[in-house]
């Protein structure tokens, strides 16, 4: 049934914006001093290339997004002169951030490759899961410290995860976990690998090794997990997981999966309600490209491009072959539109990685950025492409075609590194949206979104109760005039990354927001009218 919802709001008062929108790299002018290590010595150990990811998340609960920056370590052969460490920054609301690694207890030191966080407790705060080529990690929000958890919670797997995500399967309140693993790489197991032509030795790539499971870890309530992978027909090792997104497909109330796999044929489950999945990745026309080939998948989203109600799926891949976006039809299929919606000759030379659907002008329709960078450092001496490589911002023209947005020299979009994990969300709250680009063996990038507040905004964050605390998998409607929207609450998805769990709506220069339409996942649906903008909305489920 609808019900009115309780809502609070924030009221924000920003500077002025610039005329147009632009990103500006402001990372050591916002005191952001990690550099990533990725430990390479020239033996060319694949983990080496494959990280790293980063987060946008509110720690301490102040209202501000804090960033979790992931490392690598040292491997066999190679010294580094001190412990590489994932590291913590906290927000301090006036452009600076405040490293806080060693106070709250998250400085993690295996090899690090993904995070993922969300309240699994259900307690208010925000806790963290850090992928890693070794032992997990599960770190449990004690008010602003963390208590790594990963083994009592039964959550500290040692193969190679990649990517992961917090999502509640059967729609119990709680939040589970899944957890991706790449492949059997192991020290040991080493190979050589070699360029035909030049004879270079290079990274092997995924055929070098068997595919490994990934596990779903049930969340128990009391602070515990267990592995039903088996039980609810997730199991398989022929995938190469390294992209993970959840969300409700095909609009029937529960949670699906859909995981990028490098070259072998990506996987859609879908949820029958009860928390045990089928795969119809071929059915559904999202397991190959729309010439019937597999891809080398990378980082994933899934987001409403076309504003039609359904979420779409855009899938980033390996140099010289295109990025994939499949339609939703509405009916249980997809269709490959990359090449119809303008997304595919400017995306062939480069080597794609994280990704988001997400409105950077706030002008009411969705564009898609993708983080790029070569896996080998010696690429240019046997293929006409580089090493690191330009970002690229798809700028959506309102008719759902997409053009790249030029790169600027003093731009943020004018940097090009070895870029992989991408996370987003308006760290300074002025209203549109930034970026963190986590590139490998360098510095991040923070990327402010200078201009994109000109527009009108609405941003929305969901607070359940029968519901997981976060609201994740939750959907979200805005109504305002003739301009309609849809977004989900996920976490995980882009690669390797964790996102804002805020929605962000832009609304052009549309002065209300006539309705807002929120389908919970406990399966209750509520409504507000004549909503205010420009503003934070929290709604909390169940409330009149």
């Amino acid at each position: 049934m609808l019900r009115s919802c309780a809502f609070a709001l924030t009221v924000w008062s920003g500077a002025v914006s610039q005329a147009a929108p632009r990103y500006t790299e402001v990372t050591r002018e916002a005191g952001i001093d990690f550099v990533h290590h990725n430990g390479a010595g020239g033996r060319k150990y694949v983990i080496e290339t494959v990280g790293p990811g980063c987060a946008f998340f509110d720690y301490d609960g102040d209202g501000h997004l804090d960033i979790y920056l992931i490392d690598g370590a040292q491997v066999p052969g190679t010294q580094l002169p001190e412990q590489p460490m994932h590291r913590l920054y906290h927000n301090q609301a006036n452009g600076h951030f405040e490293d806080v690694t060693a106070a709250t207890g998250v400085g993690n030191t295996g090899y690090g490759m993904g995070c993922a966080a969300a309240d699994y407790d259900n307690d208010g705060d925000q806790d963290l899961f850090v992928s890693n080529f070794g032992p997990d990690a599960l770190y449990r929000n004690e008010g602003g410290r963390f208590t790594e958890v990963a083994a009592r919670a039964g959550v500290s797997d040692t193969l190679w995860s990649s990517s992961c995500a917090f999502a509640d399967v059967d729609n119990d309140g709680l939040l589970d976990l899944y957890v991706a693993n790449y492949h059997d790489f192991s020290y040991a197991n080493h190979k050589v690998c070699a360029e035909g032509g030049s004879g270079l030795q290079l990274y092997c790539g995924p055929e070098s090794f068997d595919g490994v499971r990934d596990f779903l870890y049930h969340n128990e309530g009391d602070g515990t997990f267990e592995d039903v992978t088996v039980q609810v027909g997730l199991f398989n090792t022929t995938g190469k997981e390294l992209g993970v997104v959840f969300g409700d497909v095909d609009r029937d109330g529960d949670q699906d999966l859909y995981l990028a796999n490098d070259k072998t044929a990506n996987l859609l489950y879908l949820n029958d309600g009860k928390g045990h999945f089928e795969e119809v990745g071929l059915l559904a026309g999202v397991a190959y490209n729309g010439d019937g080939k597999v891809s080398a998948g990378m980082g994933v989203d899934m987001g409403d491009y076309d504003d039609d109600g359904w979420m779409d799926l855009f899938v980033t891949n390996f140099q010289w072959e295109t990025n994939t976006l499949y339609r939703n039809n509405g009916d249980g299929t997809f269709v490959d539109q990359t090449y119809d919606a303008n997304l595919g000759k400017d995306s062939i030379p480069y080597l794609k990685w994280g990704t988001r659907i997400f409105d950077f002008d706030n002008d009411g329709d969705r564009d898609i950025f993708v983080a790029s960078g070569h896996l080998e450092s010696d690429v240019e001496k046997y293929e006409n492409t580089t090493f690191p490589q330009l970002n690229q911002l798809f700028v959506n023209d309102g008719k759902n075609r997409f053009e790249l947005e030029r790169q600027v020299a003093g731009t943020g979009l004018a940097v090009k590194k070895v870029s992989r994990g991408a996370a987003f969300g308006d760290y300074d709250d002025d209203g549109d949206v930034d970026i963190l680009v986590a590139n490998c063996a360098d510095t991040p990038d923070l990327l402010r979104n200078d201009g994109g507040d000109e527009n009108n905004y609405l941003r929305v964050k969901l607070q359940g109760t029968r519901s997981n605390r976060d609201g994740i998998g939750g959907i979200v409607e805005v109504f305002s005039g003739d301009l309609y929207q849809l977004d989900l609450v996920r976490s995980g998805a882009s690669y390797l990354s964790q996102s804002d769990l805020r929605l962000s709506f832009g609304l052009g220069h549309r002065i209300a927001v006539d309705r807002l339409k929120v389908t919970w996942p406990s399966g209750l649906v509520e409504e507000v009218k004549d909503v205010p903008i420009n503003r934070d909305l929290t709604l909390i489920e169940g409330s009149n």
